[in-house]
């Protein structure tokens, strides 16, 4: 399926400023699937500034991959701030890249509790002196859901770099 146009206009924006400020990008992604990654390398030169990106599916994946500690995963659950967080941390750790984006969540149609309702996801990005976190729920189906993550977290990588300049 084609990326969504929204996605792909702001993974453009985000590898235009990636480029000019000489930086790097690393991505763990869980309920997008890679859904950012292939927004990312879709665009041509995107090696220039992207360098890996982790689809981090499992629970296991996450500790395996990016090092998400196995007792933070079951005492908070793998969408949660923390364990967002650790992503966000581990894809730096395991990679070349000054920058990272983490999304995991639930994009349903199940799976969902009251405390965790479908449509919920985690974000974190992160430059290596700062981590950010951030939970929204959108609402949807599975695919609206997932669209929305993705932009939403390019949008969030854009504020990290803004801040950056600050």
């Amino acid at each position: 399926m084609p990326t969504d146009s929204v996605v792909h206009q702001l993974a453009i924006r985000v590898g235009n400023k990636l480029r000019d400020e000489r930086l790097t990008l690393a991505t763990a992604e869980s309920c997008t699937g890679g859904m950012v990654a292939t927004a990312i390398t879709d665009i041509s030169g995107s090696s220039g500034w992207f360098e890996r990106g982790f689809v981090t599916y499992s629970n296991q994946a996450k500790h395996e991959m990016i090092g998400v500690p196995a007792d933070m995963l079951e005492r908070h659950g793998a969408v949660s701030e923390p364990v967002a967080h650790a992503m966000a941390e581990g894809a730096l750790r395991n990679s070349r890249a000054q920058v990272s984006l983490a999304i995991t969540g639930i994009a349903g149609p199940g799976g969902g509790s009251k405390e965790k309702p479908v449509g919920m996801v985690v974000f974190a990005w992160s430059n290596r002196l700062h981590t950010e976190v951030e939970t929204l729920v959108f609402k949807g189906d599975r695919e609206q859901i997932r669209v929305q993550a993705a932009a939403h977290s390019l949008r969030g990588l854009l504020t990290l770099l803004d801040e950056k300049e600050r």
